[in-house]
């Protein structure tokens, strides 16, 4: 497909919105005038977002001398997410070199009239927007489009660019997964099977049922249900899930203390061993010291129904979510 087959979806909005620029000084559509830019909207728990890291990580290094410009737009979903420094943190651990737009208060968002984490505009060099694509996939069509709009004319373009992922940016095992994300907060929390219901805000001591059916979620001993998250009072209380996938990651953090917090997960009552993810050891010990997301369990055998049990052995840990792969 030549760059004058592709529709043109209007004008690259500015981010003149950003409440700050990480990487980069804060950059205006003038400044991308002559470049091919790509923008990718994320916010650095998601799951999603992480498994497409590693094709945005590559084609940022891959074009750059061929006048590709890549700009990542952190707009945040948990109230954590806010906080500049846990996005330093992110953007220094998942090594990410180039600009990245601070959208604390959506405003970016908005301006592309944007609905998803992840998503991904590809402008050509007279900031018309040629290409989008929302949510995981799609990156041998994303490539394709890039190359042919920073090739020059009549110069062949590099092959397609071959991925290694590692730890929670390797796809997800589609074709065993059949485990949603879970909420623990109350104001989107489903499928949530203690005994009573949940009681909002409220400091309940939870108990789990003998049984959980497939993608329900129980708590045991003393926690408060918030909006976003559920928070631990009391050492030795727990979350279940039952789930099927080869994944499972969990986002938390600890509260307003930040004094870490121990935790032990098993599968199906056993430690995970091979099992375990990359945040736990063989034994299924592992520790939240900071608020993202870890990653608890990954298979490599058969994937079938299976109840994940997280222990803390601290009090004060906030669990957010519960994401699949």
């Amino acid at each position: 497909m030549s760059s004058s087959d592709l529709p043109s979806e209007g004008r690259l909005p500015g981010f003149g919105g950003a409440t700050g620029w990480l990487n980069s000084p804060p950059l205006t559509p003038e400044d991308l005038r002559g470049r091919v830019t790509l923008v990718n909207f994320w916010t650095y728990t998601c799951i999603n977002w992480l498994r497409q890291l590693p094709y945005v990580r590559a084609w940022a290094e891959r074009y750059a001398d061929r006048g590709l410009v890549v700009v990542g737009v952190h707009t945040p979903e948990f109230g954590f997410e806010h906080d500049q420094d846990n996005v330093v943190r992110a953007v220094r651990q998942r090594d990410i070199t180039y600009p990245v737009a601070l959208d604390n208060e959506y405003a970016i968002w908005s301006a592309f009239a944007n609905h998803y984490w992840p998503a991904l505009y590809v402008a050509d060099r007279d900031g018309r927007i040629r290409h989008h694509y929302f949510g995981e996939g799609g990156y041998e069509e994303s490539e394709r489009i890039l190359r042919g709009l920073v090739a020059d004319p009549g110069e062949p373009g590099p092959g397609a660019l071959q991925v290694e992922a590692r730890g929670a940016e390797v796809a997800a095992d589609w074709s065993n997964l059949r485990s949603g994300e879970t909420y623990t907060g109350y104001s989107r929390a489903e499928y949530f099977a203690s005994p009573g219901g949940l009681r909002p805000g409220q400091p309940h001591e939870y108990d789990v049922p003998p049984a959980l059916p497939l993608n329900h979620w129980a708590l045991a001993g003393d926690w408060v249900v918030g909006d976003e998250a559920s928070t631990l009072r009391t050492a030795g209380g727990a979350v279940r899930h039952r789930f099927h996938a080869r994944d499972v990651h969990v986002v938390m953090g600890p509260g307003s203390s930040d004094a870490p917090v121990r935790f032990r997960i098993q599968i199906d009552g056993e430690a995970p061993g091979d099992a375990g993810g990359g945040d736990v050891d063989r034994g299924g010990h592992g520790t939240v010291t900071e608020q993202r997301l870890h990653q608890l369990v990954r298979q490599h055998g058969a994937i079938a129904d299976r109840t994940c049990e997280i222990t803390f052995l601290d009090p004060g840990v906030q669990v957010y979510a519960f994401t699949f792969g």
